[in-house]
């Protein structure tokens, strides 16, 4: 008999389920990444909408035109000033792009509050694909603005404001489905690569929006707008959200292959010293999906961790999405560069924190705490971001170099709180299994820290004006916030380490 060839022996070699695992990793992935696609443009327009007045934009701009009107038949904006598009041409320009990023995260988090408590009612493959072709209509709604030449405020104010809300199906929604489909194992490096989506997203948004800005800015939503809404027909074709949706076969041996029923191990760990126990009050009874319970927000709020961890991740997520959407700005006026130039070296901020989510979940799997691995990055952050505010002024390079280790610093806390922490805490024993109460306790943690990310870039519109210096001492004093809070959790994990080696 002939030897198998080494691709189908490669193939063979995985049984269905890994497989399956496998494709749910990967569309998950996709599908959140096109979310944070879909964000980042309005970050990268923010150059092309408010112009520094010279005359050599002028040329610039008329040759902008004349592209525009080649590729497209609509007619050319009227009343663009020399100084960029009205209303944001104005002195006040910062505020009024403060004023849309608010709208954005503002509703985004009111939104996420509720959206963990309806996600875990309805399946999750209608919830996730409605979610995403509304986002992709809200997203290119915001381009039609230069399409259309519409130069209301306000237009602009309610396409982020819906898209916020629609937006928050994403999150609640792929990290339940990917806690039902993976077990242990390393969950801290499985779910630090996992979540690198949010960079991917990041940078690709960022890519595709900044091809478009200077010539179109409009197609630096449409765009955007277009792929999250295809990424949503694929969820509706192929998403399954349970192993049983498809007979995997679940014994009692290898069940914890085929959920994401974990313990927190240390922070949460059952012991006189170290743990804390929840009676089953805890779990509020109410039918869910698949015949288990749906937890009640008080009663989410009651596991060990979850205010603590959710108060952090206020600040830690403030930082974050102050870079997200400030970053190409402070970019052009420090550097000098155009819109397009700007928006693609804003990328190795969102590379950087690829390495930071991956390397912050592998520490925590190693160390096997969540807490004190949080605190360590958190605690070098904050004089990372006063030497990027420094070296920044210095040239190219350094730039390029501080905006790698920052994002790494920034990113990793992020991230390890919104996928491990997050599932860790969701998978209390507690909770008896109940894999619904993750997206609850999910959109809890995640929804607190999007109040910080809407205040961080309303700040930051406000703080600008007097100098970006100040700015990062806000981003400085964030960092020391979210390290504050965690201070308990860390001294938790060092006790029980101290106890445990006695």
């Amino acid at each position: 008999m002939a030897r198998l060839p080494p691709g189908i022996h490669f193939i063979t070699s995985f049984s269905r389920d890994q497989w399956y695992r496998a494709f749910i990793f990967s569309l998950t992935f996709l599908l959140y990444a096109s979310f944070h696609l879909s964000r980042k443009p309005i970050s990268i327009v923010k150059g092309e909408l408010h112009k520094h007045c010279a005359a050599s934009h002028e040329v610039e701009l008329n040759s902008n035109k004349e592209y525009a009107a080649q590729i497209q038949p609509v007619k050319n904006p009227s009343n663009v000033s020399q100084c960029g598009w009205e209303p944001f041409d104005k002195n006040n320009y910062k505020q009024l792009l403060g004023a849309l990023d608010y709208s954005f995260l503002c509703a985004y988090a009111i939104g996420m509050y509720l959206s963990g408590i309806i996600g875990e009612r309805l399946p999750i493959r209608y919830y996730l694909t409605v979610g995403m072709l509304a986002s992709g209509l809200f997203t290119a709604m915001f381009g039609f603005g230069y399409f259309y030449n519409i130069h209301n405020l306000w237009f602009y104010i309610m396409a982020q404001i819906a898209n916020g809300l629609v937006q928050t199906t994403g999150w609640p929604s792929v990290v339940t489905c990917i806690g039902n489909w993976f077990g242990k194992g390393r969950r801290g490096l499985i779910m630090g690569i996992w979540n690198s989506h949010t960079s991917v997203g990041n940078i690709l948004g960022s890519l595709i929006a900044a091809y478009w800005v200077s010539t179109c800015w409009g197609l630096s939503f449409v765009m955007p707008g277009v792929i999250i809404a295809v990424m949503g027909i694929v969820c509706f074709l192929f998403l399954i959200e349970h192993p049983k949706d498809i007979s995997c076969s679940c014994t009692p041996s290898s069940v914890s292959e085929c959920f994401f029923y974990f313990e927190m191990q240390h922070l949460l760990i059952e012991s006189e010293n170290c743990g804390v126990s929840l009676n089953s009050s805890t779990v509020v009874t109410g039918e869910g999906r698949h015949g288990t319970s749906a937890i009640s927000f008080l009663g989410a709020l009651r596991i060990p961790g979850v205010i603590e961890f959710s108060l952090c991740l206020l600040f830690a997520k403030l930082v974050s999405y102050t870079f997200l959407f400030w970053l190409p700005l402070y970019i052009t006026n420090v550097e000098h560069l155009d819109a397009k130039r700007a928006g693609d070296l804003s990328t190795l901020f969102d590379v950087g924190g690829i390495f930071g989510g991956i390397l912050a979940g592998l520490i925590s799997d190693r160390l096997e705490k969540r807490a004190s691995t949080c605190g360590m990055m958190l605690l070098l952050a904050a004089p990372t971001l006063y030497m990027f505010s420094a070296v920044s002024k210095m040239g190219l390079e350094a730039t390029v170099v501080m905006l790698l280790i920052s994002g790494a610093l920034v990113n990793g806390p992020y991230a390890l709180i919104t996928t491990a922490v997050s599932a860790d805490l969701g998978t209390h024993k507690s909770l008896k299994g109940n894999a619904r109460a993750l997206s609850t306790v999910t959109a809890i943690i995640d929804g607190t820290g999007s109040v910080g990310a809407a205040l961080g870039p309303l700040l930051a519109g406000l703080i600008s004006p007097s100098g970006w210096n100040n700015v990062f001492y806000m981003l400085m004093v964030a960092d020391a916030c979210a390290l504050l809070f965690l201070l308990r959790l860390i001294q938790k994990e060092l006790r029980c380490n101290a106890d445990h080696t006695l």
